[in-house]
């Protein structure tokens, strides 16, 4: 027989052999022995937590002719057939490419003929959630009242999408994303069944690498042990098969990024780019390691919650006496965002070389977090008497008796032209007869006196401006038009992008607004005239 995959070979038979989800084993069990059997069952969790392979079981259970415990024997015709596949008491079905209404009205057709050998039919539906709306009506009856012989098993990843009237029929069954030492006592065990030799922390990584899916661990360490085929699998060979980095190489970069060693942080990843490692993986553990520094750092009783050795422990906590918080926050950040962007990204290595060079220079951003840390530079290189010189001039020195000055915000000249005057007085009035995406990125913009006596419109929202950047003679266009049709005379409009980090409304001003406060005081001057 040709090779079987360690997840195949290995995949429990009984109720026992389940790990990680006792509270779900545990209330079957009790079920088949009190004869207290449901018709739908809907068995919900992560992928490879074992939904499938618990609805197998019991499936067995409930037709085995000599149960033990709530558990099949394994021994009888109809447990052989079940394991072999060949029983047709059990009708597994993949709702992902039979998702029809006509595969449901096939069910339906089928559960009016009693199985031919056993107590019940069972029906497991894989990835029930990929089933159309109408093969969900086609399936509500059925069902709600099926014959007492028949059972269904729904599994699915996204319960979510499920209609309630179908989660309202059903015994929900959460399957719990499966613990890192679970994981590691099951692979530590099955390689003694294959007298395979593994290093105890190469099996920790794989159950770590797994994320709680005991399916995705057994591949991971099936693929290491094929390419390490006869030797002992050491962690350094899985941190090479997985392509991930180990946690001393983090400990190397984060060192160069806290010197502000740009060269040396580009040249740690050239070297990880030249020995293959994947460059999706390396974000996603760097900011894993991030993330145990930040909680060394937030409590000292952090073993557990870590699950690393104490060599590793140790190393980390002094790591952690070298960075602040706040500047471990930023870090992860940009890393949090990088992992998105590196997903389907093309050039994967230059977009981690920028965020590097973010981490390495706070000056590149001007949000609070990096402000604090280009402080934080300040102060070190003081401490040690290097001379520190505005490397900016839009920057103003940082001192501690320093006052923040408020924007000033800028007047309109006393002679407004005419025209212009009138398109304010009758804003509102213009965008409400514009479409209505246009007219949601306008309400937007703060009209302002362009400095060629023209309409500019200001925004603060990046969105907004690519927008009618994009779609100037849609948008602007229609814009001139309407003002046209409304002032019956042509007005210039010119659109500008606020990047000064200020609201554009405290630093320009609201065309509209004010001449809305002009228009109110003279009403206000011709009522008090004429009661007089």
């Amino acid at each position: 027989m040709s090779y079987q995959a360690l997840y195949r070979k290995f995949r429990p038979q009984e109720f026992e052999d389940v790990k990680g989800q006792d509270h779900i084993v545990t209330t079957l069990k009790n079920q088949i022995k009190a004869d207290r059997i449901g018709h739908a069952y809907l068995f919900c969790g992560t992928r490879g937590t074992g939904k499938t392979t618990v609805a197998k079981i019991f499936a067995k259970a409930v037709n085995c002719e000599h149960p033990i415990d709530g558990s099949p024997c394994g021994e009888c015709a109809s447990c052989r057939a079940i394991t072999e596949g060949s029983s047709m008491n059990v009708i597994e079905i993949d709702a992902a490419s039979n998702n029809g209404v006509d595969n449901i009205r096939q069910i339906r057709e089928e559960v009016a003929y009693r199985p031919t050998e056993g107590r019940y039919k069972v029906y497991i539906i894989d990835e029930v959630h990929m089933l159309s709306a109408g093969a969900f009506n086609a399936l509500l009856k059925t069902l709600e009242e099926p014959p007492s012989y028949v059972i269904f098993i729904l599994a699915t990843t996204e319960a979510h999408k499920i209609p309630i009237t179908i989660l309202s029929r059903c015994q929900r069954y959460d399957f719990h994303r499966i613990s890192i030492d679970t994981i590691a006592a099951r692979l530590t065990d099955l390689m003694q069944q294959e007298n395979v030799d593994v290093d105890e922390r190469a099996i920790r990584y794989v159950a770590k690498a797994g994320d709680g899916s005991m399916r995705d661990a057994l591949s991971l360490l099936d693929q290491c042990i094929a390419f390490h085929l006869g030797e002992t699998l050491t962690y350094e060979n899985v941190l090479e098969v997985l392509g991930a980095v180990d946690t001393e190489v983090f400990s190397h970069l984060l060192r160069y990024v806290l010197d502000e060693n740009v060269a040396g942080a580009i040249s740690t990843l050239g070297e990880l780019v030249d020995e293959g490692r994947e460059l999706g993986q390396l974000v996603n553990d760097f900011t894993w390691y991030l993330r145990n520094l930040l909680l060394i750092q937030s409590s000292d009783d952090m073993e557990e919650v870590l699950d690393i050795s104490k060599d590793n422990l140790e190393a980390l906590k002094e790591e952690a006496k070298l960075i602040k918080p706040q500047t471990l926050i930023r870090y992860i950040r940009v890393f949090s965002e990088l992992s998105n962007q590196v997903r389907y990204a093309s050039q994967k290595r230059i977009l981690i070389e920028i965020a590097l060079i973010k981490l390495c220079k706070p000056q590149m951003e001007t949000d609070y977090e990096s402000v604090l840390d280009r402080i934080t530079s300040i102060e070190k290189k003081l401490e040690k008497g290097i001379a520190v010189a505005a490397a900016n001039p839009a920057v103003s020195q940082v001192s501690s008796n320093s006052v923040p000055q408020q924007p000033v915000k800028k007047e309109l000249p006393k002679a407004i032209p005419d025209d212009i005057k009138k398109v304010g007085e009758n804003w509102k009035s213009i965008i409400s007869e514009i479409g209505a995406n246009t007219k949601v990125y306008l309400n937007k913009a703060v009209p302002t006196l362009g400095p060629a006596s023209e309409l500019m419109l200001v925004l603060d929202d990046e969105n907004a401006y690519e927008y009618l950047s994009e779609n100037r003679a849609g948008c602007l266009d229609n814009l001139s038009l309407m003002i046209e049709k409304r002032i019956g005379k042509t007005v210039d409009v010119t659109i500008r992008r606020n990047d000064s980090g200020i609201s554009a409304k405290e630093t320009v001003p609201d065309l509209s607004a004010l001449i809305d406060f002009e228009i109110e005081e003279e009403n206000e001057i011709k009522i008090r005239r004429t009661l007089k």
